[in-house]
């Protein structure tokens, strides 16, 4: 958008600007920094003169929006001031890197061009021919995550950019807003966790939540309204105590009080099957000291601790350690939940320093390497940092298995263990005595057979705790096995076994090709697609008809069972919709694959219904499986191959059932069985698949499948359940 500015633009621009000119100036060493910014500033804003967001607003307030973000949220000096401000000049304006680099040298140039490469890697949507096993997007975010090699500080500014489009992302079409949404949970989200940043993290989430669970999303900002409304007092009350407590202490702190965010909340009620009454960790306070000379600020961390857990019953269960050993990203903080007033109030302990690290995460981290005092965190974030380059080392690496590796790395925690010789090894959490082997070498690895752990024979598959020693046993002639990857935990493990297992099985794809032609063809059967589909299905295949087939060919899967399997009426469903888009702006290699007839399909990993939020992902034999905008499969392909989605509304005139589960648990009496079952067939006419229900000590739990025309029939069932005398919990879960 274009239009010359009026002299109210002109105000916004100045009026924007000033915070920056504000923040910047408490940023800067010295007047010739200062000075930097302020002609990073004229030269952006002439750039891009008359030039207009979506919004309406003028596009500079976009780079120093981002600006912003970089000095104030994450704590980054005057050159990543400077190419923020400039960071879209060179792809959206007449001028080059050449002219970035003469007027503002070789740093500022370097940092502009990473930002550059990354935003056309990102916005470029243009269909090319691609192999099989790769995507456009995994080699784009491959390129981001190589700028780790050149310079963090790239990645740091990408993320404040990718922060505020989250925050104006109102404005964008819906195509450019689900690939952002999709790209955000999948990639920037977890690397902003993985660099500390958890404030990014959390706002990122809670957007990406209003837009894929907007429903959940508002019921569980209203309970903490609520909540707030009736304990508000008491976390005053509270705060007010321990504040005097430690004042008369001696100890210098401020105390920061705040809510759990919605998303964290429906994150933890989703993995651990519990409704919001049991979220312990509703309210949180951070209580930040001054360190003191003399003792360090991990026994200061516990001295403050013990003063709470004087005067507060506490839970052990729910202690939290991490200034003994920080976790991989830096952080260091000492946690405990107290009880107060009938309440559950998590209190996190932390030094100044320790909360800088927590905040601004590497940017911290690196400030304070500079001069100032070090911590254990330290040594943990220079270890990651150094992992993720040597992850990076293979350039030729596939695109999608890189991507997948590294969003794996970036969830994980760590522990420590050490080699025969007493050298330290750092492995993810939940890593056996196999991925130490390959992490030692690679042909360690393929030719291990059994290992000591604390020099006690063990198996392969044996999980490794912190502080193990590890001694692998091998043998010449021992070779990989495919069940391996049934327990292996590290990315680089699995990649060196899957390599190794293709050198060995060249054949299998054909072998098993053939095997199957051979048994349809006994069976007059033609191997079709929709045939092929329906064995996918049915053996739950995740790596398309060539992983059926290696599978056959390996003897994973046995043919014996055929009749059976076509036989089955599969519970996927076909879904009858109206209206799709394309969310590739170039888009006419998928609109001919897309020509004719359609064929829907509801995804089996979420079980979508009417009512849901739902995205398209477009199969490779031109039909569309339809998944929850919130399911992880789907944010999965959304970031990895954005290409392929399509955008999908539920008909409104459908009248067919779709399975689903309700989950229930309450108090057993007799008669209560039959009250629910009379309440669906009869009051409410919903046909029943499966009952569960397990009774113990009077307590009984299980789950219902049914099939509903909608969301709306579920909302029913769980208003009508609630009413039952006995029922306490009642809510819908994911069929497994």
């Amino acid at each position: 958008m274009s239009g010359t500015f009026t002299a109210e633009d002109e105000l916004i621009i100045r009026r924007e600007f000033e915070q920056l000119r504000l923040a910047s100036l408490r940023r800067c060493a010295d007047q010739q920094q200062y000075d930097l910014v302020l002609k990073a500033f004229e030269f952006a804003n002439e750039a891009h003169r008359n030039v207009r967001r979506r919004s309406g607003e003028p596009y500079i307030i976009h780079p120093i929006a981002v600006a912003r973000i970089v000095v104030q949220e994450i704590g980054l000096g005057c050159k990543s001031i400077c190419a923020a401000l400039l960071h879209d000049v060179v792809e959206d304006t007449e001028y080059t890197a050449d002219d970035i680099r003469s007027i503002f040298g070789d740093k500022i140039a370097s940092l502009v061009d990473g930002l550059t490469k990354i935003k056309t890697a990102l916005d470029n949507d243009n269909l090319k021919e691609q192999p099989a096993s790769s995507s456009m997007q995994a080699e784009n975010f491959k390129r981001i995550l190589l700028t780790l090699n050149d310079d963090a500080r790239i990645v740091l500014i990408k993320l404040a950019d990718r922060l505020h489009n989250i925050r104006t992302i109102q404005y964008m079409p819906e195509y450019k807003r689900e690939k952002i949404l999709s790209e955000t949970m999948y990639i920037f989200i977890p690397l902003a966790h993985r660099l500390g940043l958890y404030n990014i993290k959390s706002e990122m989430e809670d957007v990406w939540m209003q837009y894929n669970e907007p429903l959940e999303y508002k019921r569980i900002d209203g309970e903490l309204e609520r909540l707030m409304d009736a304990k508000g007092a008491d976390i005053e009350n509270f705060v007010s105590e321990v504040d005097s407590m430690l004042a008369g202490s001696g100890i210098n702190a401020r105390i920061i009080k705040r809510l759990k965010s919605p998303y964290s909340i429906w994150r933890k009620m989703q993995t651990k099957h519990i409704p919001f009454e049991q979220i312990f960790d509703t309210y949180a306070v951070r209580i930040i000291f001054e360190a003191k000379e003399g003792s360090s600020e991990r026994e200061q961390c516990w001295q403050i601790f013990s003063q709470i857990t004087g005067r507060y019953h506490y839970n052990p269960n729910r202690v939290r350690d991490w200034v003994s050993e920080p976790k991989v990203n830096g952080y260091e903080s000492l946690h405990v939940t107290v009880m107060y007033m009938g309440m559950w109030i998590e209190v996190q302990i932390r030094s100044e320093r320790m909360n800088s690290i927590a905040e601004r995460g590497v940017a911290a981290h690196w400030a304070y390497k500079q001069g100032q005092p070090s911590g254990q965190g330290d040594v943990s974030m220079d270890r990651w940092l150094k992992y993720v380059q040597e992850i990076l080392e293979n350039p030729d690496a596939n695109a999608l298995q890189f991507l997948d590796n590294v969003h794996q790395e970036l969830l994980t925690s760590e522990i420590y263990v050490f080699t025969p010789t007493g050298e330290s090894r750092s492995l993810p959490k939940g890593s056996t005595a196999l991925d130490f082997a390959f992490s030692v070498h690679s042909q360690i690895g393929c030719h291990a057979i059994a290992a000591k752990v604390n020099m006690k024979l063990v198996t392969l598959s044996t999980v490794l705790r912190n502080g193990d020693q590890v001694e692998i046993i091998t043998s010449e002639s021992a070779k990989v096995k495919r069940e391996w990857l049934e327990f292996l935990k590290t990315s680089s493990a699995r990649g060196a076994v899957i390599d190794a297992l293709k050198d060995m099985s060249k054949d299998n794809v054909s072998r098993g090709m053939n095997m199957l032609r051979e048994e349809l063809s006994k069976r007059g059967i033609q191997m079709q697609t929709r045939v092929i589909r329906k064995l996918i299905d049915s053996y739950k295949i995740t790596g398309g008809k060539d992983d059926l087939y290696n599978k056959i060919g390996i003897g994973l899967i046995d043919l014996a069972d055929l009749d059976t399997v076509l036989k089955t009426n599969a519970k996927q469903r076909s879904v009858q919709m109206w209206g799709f888009k394309l969310l590739s702006n170039n888009s006419k290699k998928l609109a001919e694959q897309l020509k004719g007839e359609i064929a829907y399909h509801a995804s089996e990993c979420c079980h979508p219904i009417p009512g849901d939020k739902i995205g398209g992902v477009l199969e490779d034999d031109g039909s569309i499986t339809i998944h929850k905008t919130s399911c992880p499969m789907y944010t999965n392909l959304a970031a990895t191959k954005g290409d392929r989605i399509v955008a999908v509304r539920w008909s409104k005139h459908f009248m067919m059932s779709y399975l689903a589960r309700i989950t229930i648990s309450g108090i057993d009496r007799m008669g209560i069985l039959h009250e629910i079952t009379n309440q669906l067939s009869n009051k409410l006419g919903i046909n029943l698949r499966k009952i569960s229900i397990e009774a113990h000590d009077e307590i009984f739990e299980g789950y219902i499948d049914l099939y509903v025309h909608d969301r709306a029939d579920i909302d029913n069932i769980i208003s009508s359940f609630a009413k039952i005398s006995g029922i306490e919990k009642v809510s819908r879960a994911d069929i497994e």
